[in-house]
């Protein structure tokens, strides 16, 4: 995602606010590098059973690196609505940009609410955006929280992710069933004991 989309028009002027996925892929490149890549680590392309599988391998990582457009629909807080909301346990899988191995979990955003309010199927848009990317779980942890504090202009603002790391499950130390679990709080979540309790409380239920 260019730096230009991340700091995109404020929502309180322009309503939808259009965030777009970063540039296509070069399939046909990613192709021939892959095949490059398993005959050097001895697979035997000329089997049948492996023939169709750079194909395969490149197309499965650009799902994983490419989030989809979408529109980031705000909408006045007309009533004042004055209480967290939180979506929970929102599916994501990203990959480790060390090992380009996959990690996968579940994450619980919420914000309580300033003069605007966002559209809820957009929380989960916004996980998959940063999702979808070389990524480690900390900096995808604060990089959902700020892009609801900048969009928003929220009071506060509280992500929670819970991943499987397959370079730590697979891999190296290989433990197995480990999960990693990472927390990011802005503004009132942070700063207030009785709402920061509020919403952990709320990513447990």
């Amino acid at each position: 995602m260019s730096q230009r989309t991340e700091r995109a028009t404020e929502p309180a002027a322009r309503p939808d606010l259009h965030v777009v996925a970063r540039p296509a892929i070069d399939i046909a490149n990613a192709e021939r590098a892959a095949a490059a890549l398993l005959r050097a680590l001895g697979l035997d392309l000329d089997d049948p059973d492996l023939q169709r599988t750079p194909s395969r391998m490149v197309h499965g990582l650009a799902e994983l690196l490419t989030p989809r457009e979408f529109t980031a629909t705000t909408f006045p807080n007309d009533e004042g609505y004055d209480e967290l909301v939180v979506a929970r346990r929102i599916p994501f899988t990203s990959l480790c940009e060390h090992h380009i191995l996959p990690f996968s979990g579940v994450a619980t955003v919420g914000y309580l609410p300033g003069a605007r309010i966002l559209g809820l199927s957009k929380l989960a848009r916004v996980v998959e955006l940063y999702a979808r990317r070389p990524q480690v779980q900390e900096r995808m942890t604060m990089q959902i929280a700020r892009w609801l504090d900048t969009h928003l202009h929220p009071k506060g603002v509280g992500v929670v992710l819970e991943a499987e790391h397959s370079c730590m499950t697979l891999r190296g130390a290989a433990a197995h069933d480990a999960t990693t679990v990472t927390s990011a709080l802005l503004g009132v979540l942070r700063n207030e004991d009785r709402s920061r309790h509020e919403f952990l409380a709320l990513t447990r239920c």
